[in-house]
């Protein structure tokens, strides 16, 4: 759901920087993250109640413990999404691309080393694969993050404007239609 809606602000971004409104990326950017966080908001309640939902469904209780317990770890994810999704579409829209690659290569490199790591070696079990999983999606979402805000776009970030708060209905419209496309 938030890939489709993250893939709005492709649409965006790819306009402006067509037009060469280049400080609008950031804005469209800006927007995408307030209606991506308010719908990770709303789906918050979904990870917190997983175990007795699954249960009111007829789930093995066993199963459906562990599964609110990966549920919890999995509001980390969630978040990380809004960064990544929205962050590689502003990359891609200004052919960056490989600031995207080095820092996925990094990526995998870190989780298979932590994955090992807090599972084999510290015995961390499920807790430790989790942890890992979560770091490995944070760790990207960093380094974009810092090449977008301290000079990597210097053409396209501006750093963070009340403008990113105007005119999200249209944003909204257009993420809902994205996501109800990719859904």
């Amino acid at each position: 759901m938030q890939l489709g809606m993250a893939s709005a602000l492709e649409t965006l971004c790819g306009q402006a920087f067509g037009a060469k409104q280049y400080h609008m990326l950031g804005i469209y950017l800006q927007r995408s993250w307030i209606v991506l966080f308010a719908t990770a908001l709303c789906l918050l309640p979904i990870y917190i109640f997983t175990t007795p939902i699954l249960i009111a469904l007829g789930q093995d209780e066993t199963i459906a413990t562990v599964a609110g317990y990966i549920s919890y770890w999995f509001i980390g994810i969630v978040f990380s999404f809004i960064v990544s999704f929205t962050c590689q579409m502003f990359l891609q829209a200004q052919s960056k691309n490989m600031i995207i690659a080095y820092l996925a290569a990094f990526s995998i490199g870190i989780h298979i080393c932590l994955s090992w790591l807090l599972t084999v070696k510290l015995k961390y079990g499920l807790s430790g694969a989790l942890l890992s999983t979560i770091l490995a999606y944070w760790i990207p979402n960093i380094g974009q993050l810092l090449f977008v805000t301290c000079g990597g776009c210097k053409d396209t970030w501006k750093g963070f404007s009340m403008l990113a708060f105007k005119d999200l209905m249209p944003v909204v419209k257009l993420s809902l239609s994205s996501g109800a496309m990719l859904w």
